[in-house]
């Protein structure tokens, strides 16, 4: 049949998926999967190591999320030594108030949308073994590579709660993707990374009501083209990165960029990957 016989009987009007064009990202890695099959639709550098910053928070929430019998209104005591170490770093803060009490479920919203280290540190320590806050976040570390492990993530490693590597934390866009698809299977953790901002009510040392100042989700895409999440990081070495999630139309994508030059770019090459697994699935 020649072309104009094919055209003539309008059998050409609707392209086949596979003839949409792949973008080009800026990020030095990325990943996309179908979500909804764990088809991968994209890749850059899939497998390369790179440093994760704060998308390794997403590791610490499932780790939590994992415990039997969790009580998310459990109450954790905030200590001293969680506002030391953010201090000592110069870390993203919740800025939780030391002797107040929050519930694992306001720590999980504090670590998720803000990017607290402090709520990261406590989640740690709670869910951590040892007689000591050293020894219980080693623990839980411990927990995070176990989990690693167990969802196939072959190309990473955790050495903190938070993403402050201490010289060994790392993953890959493929690593943070399979990541992602597991944590979001948990209906607490997808309400928590959709929730663009968030008003914790503590108790505090002398049992009064504290209504702390908002949490504001960092990203930005909430809500842009049915984006649900998940996660940004950001770092003076690991540049900037996101761990995404978005539904549309019955269509769902996920996936990773790692190692963006600057919050704008990552911003620009999340959506390419969204709009693009859209319509590589319709």
């Amino acid at each position: 049949m020649t072309t104009g016989a094919v055209l003539a009987t309008g059998a050409l009007t609707a392209a086949p998926a596979q003839a949409v064009t792949a973008p080009t990202i800026t990020a030095k890695g990325g990943y996309l999967m179908n979500s909804s099959t764990g088809k991968t639709l994209f890749y850059k550098s899939p497998n390369t190591h790179r440093l994760t910053a704060s998308t390794t928070k997403i590791m610490t929430a499932k780790v939590v999320l994992a415990q039997s019998s969790l009580n998310l209104d459990a109450k954790v005591t905030i200590k001293k030594a969680y506002s030391d170490y953010i201090v000592s770093k110069g870390a993203s803060s919740a800025h939780l108030i030391v002797g107040d009490k929050v519930t694992v479920r306001q720590l999980l919203y504090g670590m998720m949308l803000p990017s607290g280290c402090d709520a990261a540190m406590a989640l740690a320590d709670k869910f951590g073994t040892g007689s000591t806050v050293s020894a219980r976040v080693k623990n839980f570390i411990a927990k995070m590579n176990n989990k690693a492990k167990q969802l196939g993530m072959t190309n990473s490693h955790f050495d903190s709660f938070d993403g402050i590597s201490n010289g060994s934390n790392y993953s890959t866009p493929k690593d943070l993707t399979l990541l992602a698809r597991s944590a979001m299977k948990s209906s607490t953790f997808k309400s928590v990374v959709k929730t663009k901002s968030y008003k914790a009510k503590t108790i505090t040392k002398s049992g009064s009501t504290r209504t702390m100042a908002a949490w504001d989700n960092t990203n930005t895409l909430l809500g842009w083209n049915g984006t649900l999440g998940i996660k940004t990081g950001s770092g003076t070495e690991a540049k900037y990165c996101l761990v995404f999630a978005a539904t549309l139309n019955g269509e769902s994508v996920m996936g990773a960029v790692m190692t963006a030059s600057s919050a704008a770019n990552r911003t620009a090459d999340v959506k390419k990957l969204i709009n693009y697994g859209y319509a590589k699935i319709s």
